[in-house]
């Protein structure tokens, strides 16, 4: 997990910030996904609330593998830190033919935090086709607080994303990210294993920040999404702008002077 070459990129993490996820396309080989259908075909032994990940799971056993494969270990670092805590895990299977859409939803209730969160692990052994359905997410939306299904109601939203991947794919969500597991068409069964980290640190320049002055940033924080709303979809920007000053320790950073005019407080008294 200490490796640097395998930390994300500034670059990486600006992106997150904006989309509320990250997507690692194909990171796990063909011979642990097979071992990890079969593995995820009988469950996956629950562990207490709060586990140090050290502890979590054996050193030898599928998902300790998982989670230090170099790529996978250098992105949960970057997001959380070096030993999170396991918050719960779960194995979700879709029959064939079988199963509802989920409405789409916020997993975090309660959790306001608007200068650190937890992540979401998405693992998927096999190939997801579009049939399979797999998971629904509304890029963008992880800042947009909401009471878990208030959003239930939206059958679609410009520019979601519907999951379609190569086996071994492993995504990380932003705990606010607007998601939906979708219903399975197809006539193959679907596996997805999901672990919910916790940090233990600050969230503060945990990536190779050697890339922090790279332009690229700047224009990877200033996206918009389709469903954005011409004058409320600016707060997503002002939201992604306070998130990245916490995680930089920059609280200069702004965008277009976004935050700078609305911090205004001068506390001079006029002569």
């Amino acid at each position: 997990m200490e490796k640097r070459q395998e930390l994300l990129s500034s670059v990486e993490m600006a992106r997150f910030v904006a989309h509320g996820s990250l997507r690692l396309d194909a990171v796990v080989p063909a011979e642990m996904n097979a071992e990890g259908l079969a593995v995820l075909a009988q469950d996956v032994a629950p562990v207490p609330y709060g586990t140090p990940l050290s502890e979590a799971y054996p050193a030898d056993s599928f998902v300790r593998r998982l989670l230090d494969l170099p790529r996978v270990a250098g992105a949960l670092h970057s997001l959380v830190g070096r030993e999170p805590t396991v918050d719960h895990h779960f194995v979700h299977i879709r029959e064939p033919r079988g199963g509802d859409a989920q409405p789409l939803h916020g997993d975090a209730v309660i959790d306001v935090r608007p200068d650190a969160f937890d992540v979401q692990l998405m693992y998927y052994p096999q190939a997801v086709t579009l049939d399979m359905g797999g998971t629904l997410s509304v890029p963008g939306s992880h800042l947009r607080r909401i009471n878990e299904s208030d959003t239930g109601r939206y059958q679609n939203l410009r520019g979601q994303s519907r999951l379609v991947c190569p086996a071994g794919t492993v995504v990380f969500l932003h705990h606010g990210l607007w998601h939906a597991g979708r219903r399975n068409d197809s006539d193959t069964v679907r596996y997805m294993f999901k672990i919910r980290f916790n940090p233990t640190v600050r969230q503060q320049r945990l990536w190779d920040t050697s890339d922090l002055d790279d332009p690229q940033v700047v224009r990877e924080l200033d996206v918009t999404f389709p469903w954005y709303e011409p004058a409320t979809g600016r707060l997503e920007r002002y939201n992604r702008i306070l998130l990245w000053r916490a995680l930089t320790g920059d609280d200069s950073f702004d965008i277009d002077y976004w935050v700078t005019r609305v911090s205004n407080r001068p506390q001079e008294a006029a002569v």
